[in-house]
């Protein structure tokens, strides 16, 4: 009588066992998922503060300033609401919030017109870098239905606008710095270069124009130099062969 009793004890302790076993490790999972996501969520906060940081030296508008702030809020409240114990997290969602309706009090409108492109190379690089992830940012925001298509196709070609113009002023600076060292092949493959990029463009605008019939202009007088100086070397080529044929067929003098 008292063997039954001990398996069925056994068993059961063995079943007991293997419960809080699984429920310890579904514990463990959901807690590792938890850490996963605000890991995520932190990522995407100091990645959207960084842009907007650089938004003090690319001026954009107020609108995508906005959506890239909404998107610190989300990230926020994801975190919240998974781990309310995140040190400051309350502060920082009121913070978040207060800028949010700065923004949304400040309408100001920015143009592409208003581009400064950076004073070096490197800057420039980084300026493109910004842009590109600005643009990144703005299409996963809308993907995920957070900006209206309207805003969306606006900001979008602002970006695209100013990425394209930091490109080809880029491509003229050198232009100018190869043609200033007489370097005028390597010129020449820069202006080439920005006219296809503005040839790139569906919508040209006003600077689009403009500069391409600035580039035009430019690289024909470089095909004109270039020309010309091809043309002085066959010259002189051509001279330097007649002398040496008059040389070898004159007669030899007599001693």
């Amino acid at each position: 009588m008292i063997f039954p009793i001990i398996i069925v004890l056994i068993v059961s302790l063995i079943v007991m066992a293997i419960i809080v076993n699984a429920v310890q490790q579904h514990r463990n999972k959901v807690e590792s998922e938890k850490r996963i996501e605000v890991a995520k969520q932190k990522n995407v906060i100091d990645e959207t503060e960084e842009i907007l940081l650089a938004t003090e030296h690319i001026k954009v508008s107020q609108q995508l300033k906005y959506i890239l702030q909404q998107r610190i809020l989300n990230a926020l409240k994801i975190i919240a609401q998974i781990n309310p114990s995140v040190m400051d997290i309350n502060s920082r969602l009121e913070t978040a919030n207060n800028k949010l309706k700065e923004l949304a009090g400040n309408q100001e409108q920015v143009s592409s017109d208003s581009f400064s492109l950076p004073s070096s190379d490197k800057q420039v690089v980084v300026y493109i870098k910004c842009v590109k992830k600005m643009r990144g940012l703005l299409r996963s925001e809308y993907t995920k239905g957070r900006v209206d298509s309207s805003a969306f196709v606006v900001e979008d070609k602002f970006l695209e606008r100013l990425q394209l113009r930091a490109n080809v002023e880029t491509l003229m600076r050198r232009g100018e710095s190869s043609i200033q060292a007489q370097q005028l092949g390597s010129a020449r493959q820069c202006i080439e270069k920005a006219i296809t990029a503005l040839d790139s463009q569906t919508q040209p605008d006003d600077y689009i124009i403009q500069r391409k019939q600035e580039l035009e202009g430019k690289l024909k007088q470089i095909q004109d130099s270039l020309r010309s100086a091809n043309t002085e070397d066959v010259l002189k080529r051509r001279e330097s062969e007649r002398n040496e044929l008059d040389e070898l067929f004159s007669e030899k003098k007599k001693w």
